[in-house]
């Protein structure tokens, strides 16, 4: 009962206090009127697969109607690029490039293979990086581009749209437990070490100063590649505390489990590239916490007395609350949902194991071997 107690105790001190550090950077951060996208460049390498497809982009042509999209697609994929002719043929008062390239070469990323070739394509002074299952609200576009004035890249949050599955629903909050608190509740200490490649800006003259997208083609984790460009350029990142949402179709607990492998692949990628005394922050700040929960959760199940099932208890609501005040304060209230979110959690340990003994990701229709961030081969 004292091991249950004082592991408990643990617990519950790191999840409030990196859910309360979550919310105080979601509140000092001021908010801007919608920006339409006016000269700036909506950089997505497409890629069909995801039956949202279109209805994502179409939602993003709605949103940033001043923008200039630039829709990146590979020779050999005529799904999506009947989907990106025929959008841009019923938008026609938006300024859309469909921009068809040849497969990269061997060892290379294949989005930023098609994110360098977009910089021949437009004159805009921003580049906003999406994917192709991201929504890009206004409000947030405006945050990201303000933070332009004293940043080189600003990157956002983002939160899952949760189907009625199971498996897309503990993917959503898989997320929603995870992403402020990862990216937000060491900014007092550390400067950002990644972005969130789902949707960043970056400046034109920053990504020209660094030599475009180009000399990150060996890294597979694009988005660690580029903040870490642009932070030995001396440049600096912003971490914004407003949300893009992401709505990928998750089609079974296969799927999901696919998804979540190459996140924590991704994840183990980023650790390794740190230093030692950030790598030991990073990973009892984030990693430790689900294997407290998973151990909590034994020792109170394994021989359960009132006591023991009154510390589980409290450990699950103050969790909960901590979860939802975050939420509030970053304008995402609903998100939250118990069941979900506590199975995703015991789950996490589970997905780190898998990742650190299987380097083999899919991504989407295609598959890779990972030995390392800048050695991996399709398969």
């Amino acid at each position: 009962m004292t091991a249950l107690m004082a592991l408990a105790a643990v617990y519950v001190a790191m999840v409030v206090g990196k859910s309360a550090l979550a919310a105080r950077a979601a509140r000092r951060e001021p908010h801007h009127p919608p920006h339409a996208g006016a000269d700036v460049a909506v950089v997505q390498a497409i890629l069909s697969g995801d039956p949202r497809l279109a209805a994502v982009l179409a939602d993003t042509v709605r949103a940033l109607p001043a923008a200039h999209l630039l829709w990146l697609v590979d020779a050999d994929d005529p799904v999506a690029q009947l989907t990106c002719r025929g959008l841009a043929a019923a938008h026609p008062a938006t300024h859309v490039d469909v921009v068809v390239l040849p497969p990269p070469p061997p060892a290379t990323n294949p989005k930023l293979w098609k994110l360098e070739a977009a910089r021949a394509h437009t004159t805009a002074t921003s580049f906003l990086v999406l994917d192709d299952d991201t929504r890009m609200p206004a409000t947030t576009l405006a945050a990201l581009v303000a933070a332009l004035g004293d940043h080189d890249l600003a990157t956002s949050l983002p939160v899952y749209r949760a189907g009625r599955d199971w498996p897309s629903r503990l993917l959503a909050q898989f997320v929603a437990n995870n992403a402020a608190p990862t990216y937000l509740a060491l900014l007092p200490w550390v400067a950002p070490v990644t972005i969130n490649g789902m949707a960043y800006v970056i400046r034109r003259s920053t990504l020209e100063a660094i030599g475009g997208f180009a000399p990150l083609f060996p890294h597979l984790t694009d988005d660690l590649a580029v903040a870490s460009r642009v932070r030995a350029a001396g440049g600096t990142i912003f971490q914004s505390a407003r949300t893009h949402v992401v709505e990928t179709t998750v089609r079974d607990g296969r799927h999901y489990g696919q998804l979540m492998h190459r996140w924590f692949v991704f994840a183990a990628l980023l650790l390794e590239a740190q230093p030692p005394s950030r790598r030991i922050l990073i990973a009892v700040a984030h990693g430790l916490p689900p294997l407290l929960f998973v151990v909590v959760t034994g020792l109170a199940l394994e021989a359960p007395r009132a006591a023991s099932l009154g510390v589980l208890g409290a450990v699950l609501v103050v969790r909960a609350l901590a979860i939802t005040g975050a939420h509030r304060a970053l304008g995402t209230k609903g998100l939250h949902a118990p069941v979900a979110s506590v199975v995703s959690e015991w789950l996490q340990p589970l997905h780190l194991l898998h990742a650190l003994v299987s380097r083999r990701i899919t991504w989407r229709t295609r598959r890779y071997r990972v030995r390392g961030d800048r050695d991996f081969d399709a398969v």
